[in-house]
Order: C-alpha cells, then structure tokens, then sequence
C-alpha cells in the first residue's frame, strides 16, 4: 500500500509575504499564512501548491551566468494564444527578463526572475497537455 502524499515546492527568500504575494497574485492564487510568519503558502484551484520560506541568510541565484547551474524553477504553462498577455503580467507584477526572445511557436518558452531573484519560465502548453492539466 501507498502512502498519500502531495508535494510543495518551496522557494527560500529574505521576505516571505512578498514574495507570496508576487506568486499569487501571477497564479491567481490565494495566500495563506499559518502559525509561522516565515512560511507563507500559495494555494490556487488549479492544483497550485508552493511555498515561501524565510531565510535569513538569503542570496539570489546568480543563474543564468555560466559558473552557475539553473537548478530548479518553475515553469508556469500558458495558452498558445496567451503567452503576450502573460509576459506583460509578470512583469507588471515585478519580474525581471531573463531572456524573453520571441520563439511564437510551439516552444516559445521565456525566462523571467521573480522579486527574490528566483528563475521561472512561462511556456506554451505541450500540445499533448490541454489547458487544464
């Protein structure tokens, strides 16, 4: 027999509510703060589960320069259609262009960092994935 289990991806980062409230506000989520004020959930109906962790010691990633690995990021999936609109929220919300080339295809995929200087991308579905999975 299987345990259940989920999965929360948590981002470390100097201001935790902030940060929250910038992955929210993208992902259309709600922002929940439990007992501790370092942890702050993001919660959306879609299945979106992360997590906002303070560190005290926080430094962004230095990615994309080359001694550095990306490590991991979030890849948040858009309409083919969309991907335009999309850009202009991010960065109406307050990231930062990684690398932002126009692809218009099926693998148009654009690299933005989000306030805390985390790395995320914002992608055409897959063909093979409809809009909500």
């Amino acid at each position: 027999m299987t345990v259940e289990k989920t999965s929360v991806l948590v981002l470390d980062c100097a201001e935790p509510l902030e940060l929250a409230e910038f992955y929210s506000g993208l992902l259309g989520a709600e922002t929940r703060i439990g007992s501790d004020p370092d942890f702050v959930e993001v919660v959306g109906n879609n299945g979106v589960h992360l997590a906002v962790r303070r560190d005290h010691g926080y430094a962004p990633p230095s990615w994309p320069r080359p001694e550095d690995a990306q490590q991991a990021h979030l890849r948040i999936l858009v309409g083919r259609g969309d991907m335009d609109e999309a850009e202009r929220e991010v960065i109406g919300l307050g990231a930062r262009p990684v690398d932002t080339k126009d692809n218009s295809g099926p693998r148009d995929v654009r690299v933005y960092t989000d306030p805390a200087g985390h790395s995320f991308s914002l992608a055409v579905y897959p063909s093979s994935l409809s809009a909500h999975t």
